[in-house]
């Protein structure tokens, strides 16, 4: 058994797209427009994992876009994305400058929670040791759940 991919439904692709490639970095490896179903799949990986994705090792994030408008809820009720970053201080700070909001900032230089356009819990993790303690994340509190 081999993990290959975490499927997301969203409700606009383009929001979507945004959020994970120009906000946390992720890279479009394949694009399926199904007219016949009404939907388009968007296979996104991790630059780091971008060989293997082309080969299908490497797991991938699904995004399902349906071209019937639909009204997805819960979008917590698979638990949430995980991606290791170089620098989770960069990493938020671009996705703030981005109007996302910081759900669980990385007040110990290790670990921080965001949400996509649709609701989907992200956590980054710091690659490698926890970065000491900076401001402002230091002092920022929780905002919303993750």
């Amino acid at each position: 058994m081999r993990y290959l991919h975490t499927m997301v439904r969203v409700a606009d692709l383009e929001k979507a797209i945004d959020f994970y490639c120009a906000g946390l970095g992720l890279e479009e490896v394949q694009r399926v427009d199904n007219p016949k179903g009404r939907f388009t799949l968007v296979f996104l990986c991790a630059p780091e994992d971008r060989e293997l994705a082309k080969e299908r090792r490497a797991p991938l994030v699904e995004l399902t876009y349906n071209w019937d408008p639909e009204n997805y809820t819960g979008g917590r009720n698979f638990g949430h994305l995980a991606y290791q970053v170089d620098d989770i201080y960069d990493t938020c700070r671009k996705l703030m400058d981005r109007g996302v909001t910081i759900n669980r900032p990385p007040r110990d230089g290790h670990m921080a929670f965001v949400r996509s356009p649709d609701g989907i819990s992200i956590e980054l993790l710091q690659k490698g040791g926890s970065l000491a303690p900076a401001e402002p994340w230091n002092k920022m509190e929780n905002i919303g759940a993750w």
